[in-house]
């Protein structure tokens, strides 16, 4: 091969090399997109996916919305509304009452804790302790005080020298009857407002009928009281003393027990006692001494600290059906001396009546009693005289 003809070899073979370079190289960036695809596709889906992201405020909405889902915490004060609403509510009363559970003026009592539960639609619940069972008779007064019990039912006598003023209400000024006691010591209680009764809430008083003399043995004039043990309490032991007998203190639980050992040989109370107490099973006689009639006195009280927490609804309530409880207890006594009279003359007890002459000599005796409670309560400055004056103008009216 000539030198010409080799250098177009050369040449034609340099060609060939330089297309097959061009080619190789177009080969690789047309396969560069088709391998780049698949990572190019997650790059591209990549905002796709971080839609979310960027949607991440509407999906925050809820929490910005929280204040709406927040709404009820502010509104708790209208999910507490039934604390306020205290008349939703049901309020629980203990009441001790020393009277068995089937005396009269228990009964009484428990209807007028009822009545009480009625007209408040059961938002106050009153249980009842009768019997002394949740405090002793002399201990009743104090224990509502001290909150032993919400409401308490007793005798003003059981505690001698507490209540020197309302001692008046147990004189020896012949009450006619049970009704007529009751109705006098309420309104005096009330018209007087006492300091020594400040420490309770007072509901109500109420007072039992004249009371007589019930004894072992015939007592048919003041001499034979001379030296008797008569059973008594307050200021019916200074009745006892002025008479020429010899005062035994003891509540009316403890009475029957005393008459029947001889610890006692004769009581003073209201005749219905007899029967209520069962004291006419244990005695032989009756004597009649109305003419210096005294009552007991008895308290329906309740903790000061619980009456001023009551809703002023609910005082009101309880105030407007003790006062109806007043005539109620009143006639309750009265039934319950017809029914005393009624036991003895079925056990065959001897019914005495005094003499005119000695109605006269058992009124003389008791008037210093008269006197010397006008003398001590001058002393401690207390409106003694104005308080019996009242007393007795009212028993002339009846």
């Amino acid at each position: 091969m000539s030198g010409r003809g080799k250098k177009v070899t050369w040449v034609v073979v340099w060609a060939l090399v330089c297309v097959g370079f061009v080619l190789g190289g177009c080969g690789q960036q047309a396969s560069g997109p088709g391998d780049a695809q698949p990572a190019a596709k997650p790059a591209e889906a990549a905002p796709a996916e971080a839609a979310p992201a960027e949607a991440a405020p509407a999906e925050a909405a809820p929490a910005e919305a929280a204040p709406a889902e927040a709404a009820p915490a502010e509104a708790a004060p209208a999910e507490a509304a039934p604390a306020e609403a205290a008349p939703g509510e049901t309020i629980e009363l203990s009441y001790s009452i020393f009277f068995p559970p089937t005396h009269i003026q228990c009964t009484t009592a428990d209807d007028w804790a009822k009545e009480v539960e009625k007209r408040t639609n059961g938002r106050v619940k009153i249980t009842v302790y009768p019997g002394g069972t949740l405090t002793k008779a002399d201990q009743c007064y104090d224990g509502v005080v001290k909150g032993i019990s919400d409401i308490g039912m007793s005798c003003l006598a059981y505690t001698r020298g507490r209540f020197p003023l309302l001692e008046g209400l147990d004189l020896p000024l012949g009450y006619p009857d049970g009704k007529t006691a009751t109705r006098i010591a309420t309104d005096m209680v009330m018209k007087y407002a006492p300091a020594e009764m400040a420490d309770t809430h007072v509901l109500y008083i109420h007072a039992h009928g004249p009371g007589i003399l019930a004894s072992k043995k015939p007592v048919r004039n003041l001499d034979d009281v001379k030296g008797l043990k008569v059973r008594a309490t307050g200021l019916s032991s200074k009745i006892v003393e002025a008479l020429g007998g010899a005062p035994v203190g003891m509540s009316q639980p403890e009475t029957y027990e005393a008459l029947q050992k001889g610890v006692a040989e004769a009581t003073f109370c209201p005749i219905e006692t007899l029967k209520g107490w069962k004291q006419g099973e244990v005695i032989e006689c009756v004597t009649d001494t109305s003419v210096i009639g005294y009552t007991t006195a008895m308290f329906v009280v309740m903790n000061k600290a619980k009456w001023e927490a009551l809703p002023a609804d609910l005082q009101e309530i309880i105030s407007q059906v003790s006062a109806e409880w007043v005539d109620k207890h009143g006639e309750a006594w009265d039934q319950a001396d017809a029914g005393g009279a009624a036991f003895i003359r079925e056990l065959g007890r001897e019914e005495i009546a005094l003499a005119p002459e000695e109605e006269a000599r058992w009124t003389a005796a008791v008037k210093p009693i008269l006197d010397e409670y006008v003398k001590a309560t001058e002393e401690k400055s207390l409106p003694g005289k104005t308080f019996l004056e009242d007393i007795q103008g009212r028993l002339a009216a009846e």
